[in-house]
């Protein structure tokens, strides 16, 4: 009889086990949860050109009405921005009495800057940038970064960054290469900050004039250059420019930028001379684990 009752509170037991909801385990307090596979610039940059366009909406920001696209393979699905603003104009007259001669606004900039970065080895401060089509329209399609607020924000609120030294070296290469590609609408909502103070240069659409001169060279006066950048500043190469950037920079824009490059350059080795190497370049953390 006592074996009776056994096997039925087994049977009991099993059946109430097989009833039960399916629970999804979670992680521990303090544990974080797996984060998406990190992909090398190369794969982003496949991801952005062939992955499928599944959701499309508009952004709240910008006057050259950029989208949101969602993009999948099956695998990854990610968020990209997506411009295509291409106006060429003889002249161009702003609220503000400004005008300017052959204006541009194009979202080839945006493809050229991420060009250009890449050669300078600073491409890990500008979105992954390709050409693409979506609903017969031809634009830039920026990857997506996490993004805690922007500049603008950051500068209204006075909010201090968690590394002052580290962030004061990035503003300091945003400024110089927002000199070099000459950058007409320096906006600081253009400036994205990610949630580990990382900085991000967007929108280029108004970069890139013709002129050789610097826009603003008191914004490099009282500032530091990286060793690295320095350099490779110095060995950038007006063909290899040209080539990299085939179709979306013409030769007349490419000098500009080649001019400009030896203002900079010119500039700092100025402040070398001035103040001593030490008070003008620094190391970059890659650079003394050398």
């Amino acid at each position: 009889m006592c074996l009776l009752k056994f096997r039925a509170l087994i049977l009991l037991v099993a059946l109430l086990m097989a009833c039960a909801p399916r629970v999804t385990p979670r992680p521990s307090p303090g544990v974080p949860a797996q984060e998406e596979p990190q992909l090398s610039e190369e794969e982003i940059r496949q991801f952005l050109l062939n992955a499928r366009i599944v959701n499309s909406k508009g952004t709240p920001k910008g006057i050259t009405m950029p989208s949101r696209l969602t993009l999948t393979d099956g695998k990854i699905t990610h968020d990209a921005g997506f411009q295509t603003i291409n106006e060429r104009k003889n002249k161009q007259e702003f609220p503000d009495g400004r005008s300017e001669i052959n204006f541009v606004d194009s979202y080839l900039y945006n493809i050229a800057a991420f060009e250009l970065a890449k050669l300078l080895g600073i491409s890990d401060m500008i979105p992954v940038t390709v050409e693409r089509s979506y609903r017969g329209k031809k634009g830039a399609l920026s990857w997506w970064v996490p993004t805690m607020m922007d500049e603008a924000t950051r500068y209204t609120k006075k909010i201090q960054p968690r590394d002052v030294d580290a962030w004061n070296r990035q503003m300091y290469r945003k400024r110089i290469f927002a000199e070099l590609v000459c950058d007409t609408d320096p906006n600081l909502t253009n400036v994205l900050i990610s949630p580990d103070w990382h900085l991000w240069m967007i929108d280029f659409t108004r970069g890139f004039r013709l002129q050789t001169d610097l826009r603003s060279p008191a914004n490099l006066q009282d500032i530091m250059i990286g060793r690295r950048l320095l350099e490779n500043l110095r060995k950038l190469s007006g063909n290899e420019l040209m080539q990299k950037t085939k179709g979306y920079l013409n030769k007349s824009e490419v000098d500009g930028v080649m001019g400009r490059r030896d203002k900079i350059v010119k500039l700092f080795d100025g402040l070398i001379a001035k103040k001593g190497e030490k008070a003008v370049v620094y190391d970059d953390p890659i650079d003394r684990a050398k």
